[in-house]
């Protein structure tokens, strides 16, 4: 007869009052919510009524892109950055900082377990880059008549797997950085490489062709290329959904193994 065993349940018991006073906590920080909800919705207003020539016709790049105003182009790009923001900013820095003021230590001999205060922030994370990037899009359709999605459910499966990306690499750099602020510069060093091969600068659809191949295999220009065909286009691109698998699935498994408590 073998004696019985217990397994700890997969969610952390009280997860949802953790969720909630993290979240309270995160919405007092001005800085991050500015950055991680306002910020693109920021960039997509300013570069419209700022940059020269965002309103006129893209000509001469091909079909589907052709006709459309250079800011629709952009509109993918931007999602990506809603994505990056809270992906490589925002969560690594909070995870970093709980190490960093031993909250990890303390929670690890109460009940909860400091796994909770992850799967909080995962949520918190989610939340967010859903309410940023939709955010974002609202105010492209309203005030500058950007076309809604022309495939609606790949479009969903390139948002989702291009967050999940992010945050994925987010939670390597929060899992291994020692303090905050390291974890705030690795991640600024990732973000704006990433949103070059994103498009910020020069729309993906515009890129020179060897810029556009090495694009497809970096996370968010994967993401924003992937955003890109289900918006404007008609096909389902394969393999940048791919791409962004690949690197969903080692950096889970890497941030899983390597994440330091303490």
């Amino acid at each position: 007869m073998t004696a019985a065993t217990t397994t700890r349940p997969p969610i952390p018991r009280g997860l949802g009052q953790l969720t909630r006073t993290e979240a309270r906590l995160f919405s007092r920080d001005f800085g991050s919510v500015f950055f991680a909800l306002i910020f693109p919705t920021v960039l997509l207003v300013g570069m419209s009524l700022v940059i020269p020539g965002m309103r006129t016709e893209v000509e001469g790049v091909g079909p589907p892109w052709d006709g459309l105003q250079v800011i629709h182009v952009f509109t993918p790009a931007l999602v990506s950055v809603a994505i990056a923001t809270v992906g490589l900013t925002t969560l690594p820095a909070y995870l970093a900082g709980y190490r960093e003021q031993g909250i990890f230590r303390r929670l690890a001999a109460t009940p909860m377990r400091p796994a909770g205060v992850l799967y909080a922030h995962m949520v918190i994370s989610i939340v967010t880059l859903l309410i940023a990037s939709a955010l974002a899009v609202v105010v492209g359709v309203l005030a500058f008549d950007v076309p809604l999605p022309s495939q609606p459910l790949v479009l969903a499966a390139s948002f989702l797997l291009g967050a999940a990306t992010m945050l994925a690499i987010g939670l390597v750099i929060g899992g291994l950085a020692p303090k905050a602020s390291t974890a705030s510069g690795i991640g600024m060093l990732t973000y704006f490489p990433m949103l070059f091969f994103a498009g910020l600068w020069t729309p993906g659809p515009m890129m020179p062709d060897t810029l556009q191949t090495i694009a497809t295999y970096t996370p968010l220009g994967a993401a924003s290329q992937a955003l890109s065909e289900a918006w404007f286009g008609t096909g389902t691109p394969w393999l940048q959904l791919g791409v962004m698998g690949a690197y969903t699935v080692v950096f889970f498994a890497v941030g899983a193994r390597a994440f330091r408590w303490s």
